[in-house]
């Protein structure tokens, strides 16, 4: 029987005797291709915005083509990774053990491992198409000899999905021994990108994969509720529950997992084998969603002028296909200064960094919020009937 146990920082941080170490999961880095789909999605929900960008793009010189577009979070590996331990290390006093998932690549744990920590699992996220949708799993330490073949694989059925293949590659991670594969956010719907899901894609996806799914993932940069819904999902399934951090910006996890294990091949046998997990929900997590994603917004939207050269302003991180429709270019390359009516859209946005600003935002968003505390949840997953899972809300950046 899975047992998941959950913990608030801010109710104390309840460490016990035992945690020597904690781990942050699914964190990105400018190695991930971030889709602006997005874009043309959110225009269409209002008339004049829609015109507008509609109105832009005709005058572009460039056809604009959002499903090629794409943009990166503004971390490099080596400054994800240094702020997820840094959190660990300064406020819980902790070892940090650090594993990054960037969209179907390993970029940035293999540039870890040569470079900063060579205990760095090599991991990330895997996105899974399944009739018709797509799921997103994380795939956490694979062996360093196989990882890149193996990521080749996943990506080949990514390009290519065919549902036995589906079974057999599931297999082939489930076999190795270490391995720690995690359903993340399993109830995100990602339509704001344009996916689609229909009401029984989930459960059909489930009992087709669930057997190799080791946990299901709290994650933080999802809303409460949603995250309520996963445990009940988890409590059907019989898995426990672990930390997702799914940071896109610069600030740290909202969820860790605490562990007395002394190496991450430990860890995962606790999950695994054991069954049982301790999550602890940072600071960040119990602040209204709506402040956390205008946060992350503005760190996509920032100028850095201390990063090296190519990653330090908004547009060095868009890429975009170039004028003959080739390989994407940062859009930096494609234009000599941004529009004048870009920089105005984001001059305004920019205002949410003015302390006063801030502070009247959150006023509105806690008046609005209910408040929930997910600690005070039973703290052992067990089996029992799920109710039926509304239509979760994308408006948060996935």
């Amino acid at each position: 029987m899975a047992e998941t146990k959950l913990s608030c920082f801010w109710h104390g941080p309840d460490l016990g005797t035992s945690a020597r170490v904690a781990v942050s999961l699914h964190g990105h880095t400018n190695r991930s291709k971030e889709s602006l789909r997005l874009i043309p999605q959110l225009a269409r929900k209002g008339p004049m915005l829609h015109e507008a960008l509609e109105k832009q793009c005709r005058k572009s010189r460039i056809p604009v083509d959002f499903s090629r577009a794409y943009w990166t979070p503004p971390l490099s590996p080596k400054l994800a990774y240094e702020t997820e331990r840094d959190q660990i290390e300064n406020t819980l006093g902790l070892r940090a053990m650090v594993s990054l998932t960037d969209h179907d690549n390993i970029e940035a744990p293999v540039w870890l491992r040569s470079r900063c920590d060579s205990n760095t699992p090599i991991s990330l996220e895997w996105s899974v198409p399944f009739a018709g949708t797509i799921f997103h799993l994380g795939v956490h330490n694979l062996p360093s000899g196989q990882a890149q073949a193996t990521v080749q694989d996943l990506a080949a059925y990514t390009q290519n999905p065919n549902d036995v293949r589906l079974r057999e590659l599931l297999g082939v991670l489930d076999e190795f021994p270490n391995v720690l594969v995690v359903f993340n956010h399993p109830l995100w719907t990602q339509s704001c990108v344009g996916v689609q899901r229909g009401p029984d894609d989930l459960d059909r996806f489930l009992s087709w994969a669930v057997q190799f799914l080791h946990a299901f993932e709290i994650n933080a940069a999802r809303g409460e509720k949603e995250n309520q819904r996963v445990r009940e999902l988890a409590a059907k399934w019989n898995r426990p529950l672990v930390s997702g951090g799914d940071r896109h910006g610069c600030e740290a996890s909202g969820a860790l997992n605490l562990t007395s294990a002394e190496t991450f091949c430990e860890f995962v046998s606790e999950i695994r084998r054991e069954q049982r997990s301790h999550v602890l929900l940072m600071p960040q997590y119990s602040e209204p969603l709506g402040i956390r994603t205008t946060r992350t917004l503005l760190d996509i939207i920032r100028n850095y002028p201390e990063y090296p050269m190519g990653s330090r302003r908004w547009d060095d991180r868009i890429f975009h296909p170039d004028e003959n429709g080739g390989a994407a270019r940062p859009i930096s390359a494609l234009w000599k200064a941004p529009p004048a009516y870009v920089e105005g859209i984001l001059s305004c946005i920019r205002w949410l960094e003015n302390a006063a600003v801030q502070r009247a935002v959150e006023r509105v968003f806690r008046l609005g919020m209910v408040s929930e505390s997910p600690c005070e949840t039973a703290v052992e997953i067990v089996p029992e009937e799920l109710v039926a899972i509304e239509a979760v809300s994308s408006e948060a950046l996935g």
